[in-house]
């Protein structure tokens, strides 16, 4: 198959080789190569890039805590609504607004047809949570399910060119009895379904059994493992509990054993976390997972506000930059209430690019202040166009502004309909620092 020939990225790590990909992503970086080189080859960065996927539209980049905190947005269609046509807009927002990875969680009908189209579309990594495609071919019987049915899904997805898959490898049987006293119990879709699968036969999971056959279709195709977290806490009232570290524990374990077998391992955590807990949590991620990069959705600091968990969880994301976070999972404001369509993919990404930002600015990652020093310096000047032009959201910084003050005139003006003229704070430095040049402080001060 075409693209097979290129190396595995891990493996070239491990060897010493700088590949193609890894200079690529060095100079998007501002990195040098050999940095990527050895974060990559000690599991603490990967660069999702099937080898098919690279051989077509694909750009490839790193996730890792050495690089730039990155954000990821969720698009796919469900069995009540959404179309490849409306998908593949979804997926044209979230490149547009600036998301690093994609992951179609789709679970409706023609989903090859849909995915075909993204992955084609796409030159960001495309991710998937294969269980989905397989529960649909099976009719939406999870107790129907073996172990080769989803290994074989995995390296359908694997040749179509997803680049890395959620799987929920480390929800155990042992653990289910620690979720029976939770508010939200099991609220991953991927883990309530292997829970139920368990439970029904009263077997240990499948997908755990058979991981080491899984991590040989990952490493033909260099598909990166994002090691999902099926005990993910769904509330604050179950964040750090004792399903949720347990499982930790697992994953863990798994990252060592996909290592060994050559495969790319990142790590998937908690959605609902109060903040004064996120820190604590994405430390022991990197402990107990020796470092991989943690790819955290939200977490969400507070269940209160349904339409606005956009607002909720970016707090939290920005929190879990900080603290050593790889990759932010965006929520939009649809979370909890329905499929989101293209403009609240819109609002997630913004948000998430503003978490995503804030980390790299309080991790000190080299030039990422530099955009905000040029608005600023900008918002200064009253160079409107030039505010406009260094927004994440140009069109809609433009929107609001234009909506009280619309004429061209104003795009000159030293203020704005906020304070008009007179009680504009920098235009009054503006003057300051005018009467200053013609009088010098020093010489005031010694009148």
């Amino acid at each position: 198959m075409i693209g097979l020939n290129r190396p595995n990225q891990y493996l070239a790590a491990l060897a010493g080789e700088i590949t193609p990909e890894m200079e690529y992503v060095a100079k998007r970086e501002s990195l040098e190569a050999e940095l990527i080189r050895s974060e990559v080859a000690a599991g603490k960065m990967v660069i999702p890039a099937n080898k098919v996927h690279l051989a077509g539209r694909l750009e490839p980049m790193c996730i890792g805590i050495a690089a730039k905190c990155k954000i990821n947005a969720n698009i796919g269609n469900s069995a009540v609504t959404s179309d490849s046509e409306g998908e593949l807009e979804k997926l044209h927002y979230s490149v547009h607004y600036g998301a690093d990875t994609v992951m179609d969680l789709s679970t409706g009908k023609d989903i090859d047809a849909i995915r075909k189209r993204i992955i084609e579309a796409s030159p960001v990594p495309i991710g998937t949570v294969p269980i989905y495609q397989m529960l649909e071919e099976l009719g939406g019987n999870i107790e129907d399910m073996t172990a080769q049915h989803f290994i074989d899904m995995v390296e359908h997805q694997a040749k179509q060119g997803v680049d890395y898959m959620t799987v929920h490898c480390g929800v155990l049987l042992e653990h289910l009895h620690l979720t029976t006293e939770r508010v939200t119990g099991i609220v991953s879709r991927g883990g309530s379904l292997i829970a139920k699968w368990m439970m029904h036969h009263r077997k240990q999971n499948p997908l755990y059994e058979c991981f080491g056959e899984l991590c040989e279709i990952m490493r033909e195709y260099d598909v990166t493992w994002s090691l999902g977290d099926g005990l993910r806490p769904g509330s604050i009232a179950d964040a750090s509990d004792a399903a949720q570290f347990a499982e930790l524990e697992t994953l863990g374990e798994l990252v060592h054993k996909g290592r060994e077998m050559g495969t790319q391992v990142m790590v998937e955590g908690p959605g609902h976390i109060p903040m004064h807990q996120i820190e604590m949590n994405v430390q022991k991620q990197i402990e107990v997972c020796d470092g991989a990069p943690f790819y955290v959705l939200g977490p969400l600091v507070t269940d209160i506000a349904p339409g606005y968990d956009h607002i909720t969880s970016c707090i939290g994301a920005a929190i879990a930059g900080q603290a050593g976070a790889a990759m932010l999972c965006y929520v939009t404001p649809k979370e909890h209430l329905g499929l989101p369509n293209k403009e609240d993919v819109k609002q997630g990404v913004i948000a998430y690019k503003i978490s995503a930002h804030a980390a790299d600015v309080a991790r000190g990652r080299p030039g990422s202040q530099d955009r905000d020093d040029a608005l600023s310096k900008a918002r200064f000047e009253f160079d409107w166009n030039e505010q406009f032009r260094l927004s994440l959201d140009p069109e809609t910084a433009q929107r609001y502004h234009d909506e009280t003050l619309p004429q061209d005139t104003f795009k000159s003006a030293h203020f704005c309909s906020m304070c008009g003229p007179k009680y504009c704070s920098m235009k009054i430095t503006e003057d300051i620092r005018k009467m200053a040049k013609e009088e010098p402080l020093v010489q005031i001060e010694a009148k």
